[in-house]
């Protein structure tokens, strides 16, 4: 069996790489993180056995690396460096930037996992099935733990 691994990385790349974005809300270390997770990956790839999606797979290694280098370094990353640009509109209501720390509190205060599908879902925008994989759950596993996510943030922002 023959595996085009230039062609899994341009298929999958941006996918990582949202995933990864997610996690650490820093560009430079996505892009790091993206390209470790795709040179384990090659090293590895006779150890993918195929249980799961190769993308599911990739998102494992992807959050493994992350977490190691975050050990690592000890670096939090101050607020002063999160974008608020991301479109987020939790009521299809304007939301202010005082309201978006807020919400980013909230959001990171969030227990797990309902702080990782809730950012999976609307950050990297991940559908509920992929999201559900993610976890070796169902995708209704994952549509409830966002919803009670969305509702505690919710509750927090009134």
């Amino acid at each position: 069996m023959v595996i085009d691994f230039e062609e899994i990385y341009k298929q999958y790349f941006i996918h990582v790489y949202k995933y990864v974005l997610s996690l650490c809300r820093n560009e430079t270390i996505a892009e790091e993180v993206t390209q470790e997770t795709f040179f384990k990956a090659m090293q590895n790839i006779n150890k993918f056995n195929g249980k799961c999606k190769l993308y599911v797979w990739l998102c494992q290694i992807a959050k493994n690396t992350y977490f190691t280098l975050y050990q690592k370094q000890k670096k939090i990353i101050p607020d002063s460096e999160i974008s608020y640009d991301t479109p987020f509109d939790l009521e299809k209501s304007y939301l202010d930037k005082e309201t978006l720390r807020n919400l980013h509190n909230l959001l990171h205060n969030l227990k797990e996992p309902y702080k990782e599908i809730f950012t999976l879902r609307i950050f990297v925008e991940l559908p509920f099935s992929q999201i559900g994989e993610l976890f070796n759950k169902s995708d209704s596993w994952a549509r409830l733990i966002f919803y009670r996510a969305k509702k505690q943030l919710q509750e927090g922002l009134k």
